[in-house]
């Protein structure tokens, strides 16, 4: 069968890579790349949990998530919105959309068994991800090109390594976009498989991922966060090897935009099942996992105790209980916000501020891993096997489409919406 992309996923909005203050201390930090191992604040454990979208009372802002997971079970970027009993995902020419929208789990999953009922979007250039993603960047996959309504995308990743024989493309047995289908991924330390509707189209065994070149199994075998994510892969920034395997640009004629001012993704219910802890895991307590070494391998996991909450946006692993400035002399005047970046995109974001930037009289959207506004992409430049051509030139807009319409907005930014942060959540 075909394979999909060969790169890593660049459709998740919060890898930071690693760690400065605030959020790029918590999910997606990776240790490895830090200043110390400690500096990643500790990851809260698996929860088993069956989650019905029927508000977004679960949902906290990555401006406000502090790393408390009884508070809040997802923090999102972008704009998830509601409708009837789903969160819907967007993506828009402009505004907080515009880099797409991501759901995080603030819980990890440490093996387990993780379903997803939903609807893809559909478009040219626009894709849907449902993926499990590690700190040291394991990944299990499930994508949607929005050009090919009939196949859902399953790849793996260890530590981000790029290989062209990991992807696999799977048979749905009707749209993506007009039916919802239970997604499954069921995620062992032996063996890994991929279902659409109870019916298992993909298995993987840890022993045939062995790698004689680094001596090492290439499995995903690290605690990783639930990701789903729509993000706009045909944005002319990325490589033209991305654009193509996302069936060419994103166009901000279609229906779907024309109607309701964005593309839009549906989430039903997500499931997590969580798995007992390995054997042999160093185990110490029953709350948080940190990595004890750099190896970023399933044995440099370990359980502790250790908190796992931020005082505040300036905290960091090593300095939990960094906060912002004071009033002095008991004056009753706000605390000033602090200078430093403390959210991907942000800077100066201090109390009162909601996490948003000062004064400067700019419309620019946050991207969990990246600045907003005039940056760059950092999507992947890869190239990719996909060639989908079908579009939706003929499309009409379905009778179950959310009911929120708007026009579009003319944007000062359209040419410069990236997919920078949507990757890896």
């Amino acid at each position: 069968r075909p394979r999909s992309r060969v790169a890593p996923t660049n459709h998740s909005l919060s890898e930071y890579g690693q760690c400065g203050v605030g959020a790029f201390c918590l999910g997606g930090c990776d240790p490895r790349n830090s200043f110390s191992l400690n500096s990643c604040v500790p990851a809260p454990v698996c929860n088993s949990e069956d989650f019905k979208f029927r508000n977004l009372d679960s949902i906290q802002s990555n401006t406000e998530y502090l790393g408390d997971a009884s508070k809040a079970k997802w923090v999102s970027s972008g704009q998830p919105e509601q409708f009837e009993d789903n969160v819907l995902l967007t993506l828009s020419e402009s505004g907080m959309s515009a880099f797409g929208t991501l759901l995080a789990s603030t819980s990890y999953v440490w093996y387990g068994k993780i379903s997803a009922r939903m609807k893809s979007s559909r478009g040219k250039g626009v894709v849907t991800a449902f993926i499990l993603m590690s700190d040291v960047k394991d990944e299990i996959d499930f994508e949607w090109v929005g050009t090919d309504l009939t196949t859902a995308q399953s790849n793996f990743y260890f530590q981000g390594i790029p290989d062209y024989d990991n992807g696999d493309n799977l048979t749905v047995g009707s749209s993506t976009f007009d039916d919802y289908h239970t997604y499954e991924i069921d995620w062992s330390p032996t063996q890994l498989t991929w279902s659409v509707d109870n019916t298992v189209l993909r298995t993987l065994k840890r022993s045939e991922t062995w790698n004689t070149t680094t001596n090492q199994y290439h499995y995903p075998q690290t605690p990783s966060r639930v990701q789903l994510s729509l993000w706009p892969a045909g944005n002319p920034k990325n490589g033209q090897g991305t654009i193509a395997w996302a069936g060419g640009l994103v166009d901000w004629n279609a229906p779907d935009v024309a109607k309701f001012g964005y593309y839009y993704s549906m989430i039903s219910d997500i499931n997590i099942e969580c798995y007992p802890t390995p054997d042999g895991t160093n185990k110490t307590g029953d709350k948080a996992y940190i990595y004890n070494d750099k190896s970023g391998r399933n044995d440099s996991v370990a359980i502790t105790d250790d908190n796992t909450v931020l005082k505040s946006l300036l905290g960091t692993g090593t300095n939990m209980d960094a906060d912002y400035p004071k009033p002095k002399d008991d004056e009753e005047e706000p605390a000033q916000p602090s200078e430093v970046a403390t959210v991907p995109g942000l800077t100066g974001a201090g109390p009162g501020t909601n996490g948003h930037p000062g004064n400067d009289g700019n419309d620019n959207t946050v991207g969990e891993t990246g600045t907003a506004g005039n940056s760059g992409s950092t999507g992947s430049t890869s190239g990719g096997t996909g060639g989908f051509s079908q579009g939706l030139e003929d499309a009409q807009v379905s009778e179950a489409s959310p009911p929120k319409e708007r026009g579009l907005q003319s944007s000062m930014f359209a040419a410069l919406v990236a997919v920078m942060g949507l990757l890896v959540l």
